[in-house]
């Protein structure tokens, strides 16, 4: 079971990809290079479902401030948005589906 201490980013990232496609969704890895702390992955799901997830370090991943600036935008406008640490939280978001 991976947690905080055992697993690397990549690790996590690995688990969400792949619980994503077990559903039937696609998850991109978003990078914006003219905004500063988007999340990192756009999660689309059959449905026409959008969700927005920033993947952090296992251990020692801080969420900065443009990153919380980002979550909250992006969920007053309607959109999903997780902080994902570890297997665990791949676990809850496959729950929310």
């Amino acid at each position: 079971m991976m947690t905080r201490m055992t697993t690397s980013e990549k690790d996590v990232e690995r688990a969400l990809r792949l619980m994503v496609e077990r559903h039937g969704g696609v998850c991109l890895k978003w990078v914006c290079p003219s905004f500063a702390g988007v999340p990192d992955r756009i999660v689309l799901m059959p449905g026409g479902r959008i969700i927005f997830v920033e993947v952090k370090r296992p251990k020692g991943g801080k969420v900065g401030k443009l990153q919380e600036w980002w979550a909250e935008r992006l969920t007053t406008l309607g959109f999903e948005h997780y902080f994902i640490w570890n297997k665990e939280d791949v676990e809850r978001l496959e729950k929310a589906l």
